[in-house]
């Protein structure tokens, strides 16, 4: 059996749906990733005019 076998089992659920949740965890990290990265990208641009705007 498989470690991904056993971990399905010890959850009480299938494979794919274990499966599935990582793969929903991976895509909401890279998510959060790139809106964070993004984020610094524009303070970083922006950051002149609204240490102006202050």
């Amino acid at each position: 059996m498989t470690a991904l076998q056993q971990c399905a089992q010890r959850q009480e659920t299938s494979v794919h749906d274990i499966v599935l949740r990582a793969v929903d965890e991976y895509l909401d990290a890279a998510h959060q990733a790139s809106v964070h990265r993004t984020a610094q990208e524009q303070a970083a641009k922006w950051r002149q005019l609204m240490d102006r705007l202050k």
